[in-house]
């Protein structure tokens, strides 16, 4: 590996691919060199030594337009959703959000933007090429990484497979091409993520790793105070670079470290065990797009795993977009499932804790609960105080008319008498006849008085 080199932190895509479909890719020197440049080196870890061109070949960017071109392939689709997919449940966040309204910046080996999960995902001015060797992927793992992030979901076409932030914005910056003669990856990273940057992603995957520089810190902080979320695989076993064989800029503080889990959940055998890790996610048995058009379970690596945290990242801006980049990481963090091994930070990444998770700490407004079921309300209770009170407010008013009334006839008969005593008659009632009730048949049922 070339000390300035770049290693992507994924297993051996480009070999895997050329075994499923049987072919070789044109322009492709060989699978080994494939696997050392952009893997984990599972099959081979041998460093890098690219071809030598030839005198009468022409410049590299004419050079790749004609290698570049894959073969067309039919489609080797999964028929069954994806372990990855069904342990992450990215799905059930959906209905919430899909990553709309958040670029992601998918520095690589660029895509093959015909590929059907991408078709219409990155136009031309989305694709920026540091190589100026074609607006191809020449070596797969870009279009891999890219599909994971934010390839459509492919179920109208019965195929479950899906990237987890399907409406998100893919911003794809080339620094690494399998045929070019003079790869300076390592040196265009800094300026990748500047381009990142001015781009407007809020989000950078960045499954490779690399030695570190001061030009890469510089970059780091640069996005970091751009409130740009960055996420980098965590490396990978077989791949030791850069200073004790630490990851950069994995290893950087603020930059989400991703480790690699298995489909039990443990940390898978490739995964590193030197650079620092926050979360993890899965990164073996992994299925995604391929460069020939089709699809495939991709070798083990972090680079898969950090693919997932990125997309994880554009939910969770997307959900919240008035958060800070440290406060989503420190959200994507601290939401993981808790399950901690060695070299697997908090564990698995939980899309949907961390998008719907309420932290105290972000002094938030708790997510709306559901409508209560609608009742009707019960007649209030009456008051009998309340009740007494009023009848006996308008009986005191009753009498105070009343004694109006009998002073309005009694005091100018007082004044017209000189207040004189006066006399009043009043007749002897006579008793009245009693009156019987006569029955039906004659007799009498009763009287009254």
């Amino acid at each position: 590996m070339r000390t300035a080199g770049l290693a992507t932190a994924c297993g051996c895509a480009a070999l895997t691919s050329l075994a499923i479909f049987g072919s070789a890719v044109p322009g492709v020197a060989s699978a080994s060199s494939s696997a050392s440049t952009f893997g984990a080196a599972q099959a081979d870890s041998r460093p890098y030594a690219p071809p030598t061109p030839k005198q009468s070949s022409p410049p590299p960017a004419a050079q790749s337009d004609q290698s570049c071109q894959p073969e067309t392939k039919p489609e080797h689709a999964p028929t069954d959703e994806s372990w990855a997919q069904k342990r992450l449940g990215f799905e059930r966040v959906w209905p919430l959000t899909q990553g709309q309204g958040v670029t992601v910046a998918v520095i690589d080996s660029g895509v093959q933007p015909d590929h059907p999960m991408l078709a219409g995902r990155v136009p031309p001015g989305q694709f920026i090429d540091l190589t100026h060797t074609g607006k191809r992927d020449c070596a797969g793992h870009g279009t891999q990484i890219a599909s994971l992030i934010g390839g459509r979901n492919m179920i109208d076409r019965r195929i479950p497979l899906s990237g987890v932030a399907p409406a998100s914005r893919l911003l794809i910056i080339k620094l690494q091409n399998q045929d070019a003669p003079n790869n300076n990856d390592g040196a265009l990273l800094p300026a990748a993520i500047h381009k990142a940057v001015d781009g407007g992603a809020r989000v950078i995957n960045m499954s490779l790793k690399v030695k570190n520089t001061p030009e890469l810190l510089e970059a780091v902080h640069f996005a970091q105070k751009r409130n740009v979320v960055l996420v980098a695989a965590g490396g990978n076993q077989e791949i030791p670079e850069g200073e004790n064989g630490k990851a950069y800029p994995a290893s950087y503080p603020g930059v989400i470290s991703v480790a690699s889990l298995d489909r039990d959940g443990a940390r898978a055998e490739s995964s590193t065990l030197l650079s620092k890790v926050d979360v993890a996610a899965p990164g073996k048995d992994v299925y995604a797009a391929t460069m020939q058009g089709g699809y495939d379970l991709a070798a083990q690596g972090t680079s898969y795993a950090a693919a997932f945290v990125s997309g994880v990242a554009a939910l969770v801006i997307s959900r919240h977009p008035d958060l800070s980049a440290d406060q989503v990481v420190h959200r994507i963090v601290i939401t993981a499932d808790g399950n901690v091994g060695d070299f697997t930070g908090r564990g698995m990444v939980d899309p949907m804790q961390a998008v719907t998770a309420v932290l105290p700490e972000e002094n938030g407004p708790a997510s709306a609960p559901p409508a209560a079921p609608a009742r009707f309300a019960a007649p209030a209770p009456s008051d009998h105080r309340t009740r007494n009170l009023a009848v006996a407010v308008t009986g005191g008013a009753l009498g105070l008319a009343g004694l109006a009334a009998v002073a309005g006839v009694v005091l100018p008969m007082g004044r017209r008498r000189g207040w004189r005593a006066g006399r009043v008659t009043f007749p002897l009632r006579q008793p009245e006849e009693e009156v019987e009730s006569v029955g039906p048949d004659g007799g009498t049922i009763g009287s009254r008085s």
